[in-house]
Formats: structure tokens, C-alpha cells, sequence
């Protein structure tokens, strides 16, 4: 079907500014270079048209945040991979880090924004999200929903930065803008 294209996304098969938006949700830490598929995401955005007041294409990004408490992949552990939640491995040295958890990045604020600068782009926002947590709910009920709020409300207070994801909004500069 011409509706479904299979491909990497560090070589997005399509012409250079032809989408409007681009949405990578929860992408970016699986592939195998993530500065050329960042670069690739910005560069099949629009660009902006300012005679006509029309930005640039926009780009919604997710990440799993290297602050999150618990890594939701799963680890690898004598020559086996164990799917799962597995608590504190994200707090861990990235030399360990990267031995149980080799299939899988995480970002700190810096790296994500790190991974779009010097590109032809700008951040429009960054915050860090916590999840919809249905598998809680499902499986607890009323508990479940409880938990759920009770994380979700944590993005309106200074423990943001514990939250499952970075969400970041980037949008496509002109290759004259210093912005």
C-alpha cells in the first residue's frame, strides 16, 4: 500500500520539507544513530515561508527520561533480555547502564536538546510528562487511578523532571535564521 512505508529513520525515504508535522513518539532511543535521525526529522519538515507568515514544519518529539525511576524496556541479563519494568537502572553509571540495558537509550534535558542543536531548528517547548498508566488501571482499578493522578499531577510541581518523558516541540528555522 502507498499508505505505509517501512524504513529507518536515520534515511527517511521522502523529499527533503515535505511534511507539515512529524511526530516521533518514543522512537529516537531505538535506533541505531540518533543524531542522523534527528537530523533527518528536521530536514523532511517544511520550511518556513515568511513572505506569506508561515513557519516552519513542526516536529513532536518523545524520549524516555534518563531521571525516570524505573526503565520500562526491560534489561539484559546473563545472555537474556527480561522484559519489564526494572527499578534504578537509570540512576546507574552509564558504563553499567549500558550493559543491562544495551537495546535502549534514555536522555537527560541536556542530551535531547543537545540532539537538535546545530540543526536547521528551534525548541517551541520542552516539559517532562509522566504516563497514561492503563496498564495500572487495569489492573488495580480504583488504586490504579489513583496512582495515575496522583503521578500525572506531579508535572505541575517541582517534580516534573522524575516523569516518564521528555516532550519536545521543535520547530523548522529557515537556513538564513539565527534562531
Amino acid at each position: 500500500s502507498d499508505l505505509l512505508v517501512a524504513g529507518q529513520c536515520e534515511h527517511l525515504p521522502y523529499a527533503d520539507g515535505c511534511f507539515d508535522y512529524v511526530i516521533s513518539h518514543e522512537v529516537l532511543e531505538h535506533v541505531q544513530d540518533d543524531n542522523m535521525a534527528a537530523s533527518e526529522i528536521i530536514r523532511v519538515l517544511r520550511l518556513p515561508d515568511k513572505e506569506n507568515g508561515i513557519d516552519g514544519g513542526r516536529a513532536i518529539i518523545f524520549v524516555p527520561n534518563r531521571w525516570y525511576p524505573v526503565e520500562t524496556h526491560g534489561i539484559y541479563w546473563r545472555d537474556k533480555y527480561h522484559f519489564g519494568n526494572v527499578p534504578l537502572i537509570n540512576y546507574l553509571p552509564d558504563f553499567l547502564r549500558d550493559i543491562l540495558a544495551p537495546h535502549v537509550r534514555t536522555y537527560l534535558p541536556s542530551e535531547i536538546i543537545s540532539l537538535f542543536s546545530g540543526l536547521q531548528a528551534k525548541i517551541v517547548s520542552h516539559t517532562v510528562i509522566f504516563g497514561g498508566y492503563d496498564n495500572l488501571v487495569s489492573k488495580w482499578g480504583v488504586i490504579g487511578r489513583m496512582i495515575r493522578y496522583g503521578l500525572q499531577a506531579l508535572e505541575g510541581t517541582s517534580l516534573r523532571w522524575l516523569g516518564l518523558s521528555h516532550m519536545v516541540v521543535i520547530e523548522r528555522n529557515s537556513p538564513e535564521s539565527g534562531d
